[in-house]
């Protein structure tokens, strides 16, 4: 039996530093992936809820972090992680498609359910000018009041923003200090774009657009380094090839991780282990479990 004495003295056997480092710093062990961005509570997974957990799980993907959309979504996603609360981590939040006349009793609930159970994030918020720009002046006002709160709660933030790149980043770099921290989720912008959100110290949601062809975003992924980076699916939307058009799911994480692998010309343990210490850091699980 071998044995390994650390920098402090302490003598360990092989499984004795392999235990300790799974318990202190588990987000270092080979081929551990978390999803940050998955709404595995949306009614697409009713009939086979249980068994996707069980394939992501089986997948190396351990960790789900689930961002609400409003008031009706939430029963669903606070079950889904009563019911798998090692594994699901919810945030709280009102997503700007949902942003209507009456977002400030939508918001009510927000600061409500903040006062009631641990939440790992604000989210999903932004500005949303894909579907209908009816709401943009109410939807700026929630994304700031939604921010302002996060900053008050010292809690990150999952970003949404879909043909708003502007309007959100004029909003973000306005609110910015230290106390600000986030994701631009499901990020497919330009390496321009890319480095003015890590020079504000935000990192890059990347999911399964990554693997499209000819989606542009594996130019982003060259010129950027995993450091700012973390791994999500949106799922059910967004399924990476071969699974195109189909419905998402958290086991597809690893797909995602080979192809930055691959982008990048480096191990795919180095896209888990980076990845999912960022993911680690930034929503601070490890204090909140």
């Amino acid at each position: 039996m071998y044995q390994i004495v650390c920098c402090v003295g302490s003598i360990y056997t092989c499984r004795q530093l392999r235990q300790h480092a799974e318990s202190e710093f588990p987000y270092l062990c080979p081929m551990q992936f978390i999803d940050t961005h998955a709404h595995l509570y949306l009614e697409e997974f009713d009939a086979d809820r249980s068994e996707m957990m069980e394939r992501a799980i089986q997948a190396g993907v351990g960790t789900f972090l689930l961002p609400n959309i409003d008031r009706a979504s939430l029963p669903s996603l606070l079950s889904l992680c009563d019911d798998w609360p090692e594994h699901c981590l919810p945030m709280i939040g009102l997503h700007p498609t949902s942003v209507k006349d009456d977002f400030l009793n939508e918001l009510a609930m927000v600061y409500q359910q903040l006062n009631e159970r641990k939440f790992f994030a604000i989210g999903e918020i932004g500005i949303d000018l894909y579907w209908d720009k009816t709401h943009l002046e109410q939807q700026q006002i929630a994304f700031r009041h939604q921010l302002k709160l996060a900053k008050t709660l010292h809690l990150p933030v999952a970003i949404h923003m879909r043909n708003s790149f502007e309007q959100v980043f004029t909003i973000i770099r306005e609110e910015a200090d230290t106390s600000l921290r986030g994701v631009f989720h499901c990020f497919s912008g330009s390496i321009q774009q890319a480095k003015r959100v890590t020079e504000l110290g935000f990192l890059l949601g990347i999911g399964g657009v990554v693997t499209f062809k000819n989606s542009g975003l594996q130019e982003v992924i060259k010129e950027t380094g995993l450091e700012h980076l973390l791994l999500e699916t949106d799922a059910p939307f967004l399924a990476p090839y071969p699974f195109r058009g189909k419905r998402n799911e958290s086991s597809y994480i690893p797909l995602i991780a080979e192809k930055i692998a691959l982008v990048k010309n480096i191990p795919l343990a180095e896209v888990a282990g980076i990845t999912t210490a960022n993911a680690w850091n930034l929503f601070n699980i490890k204090n909140k479990l």
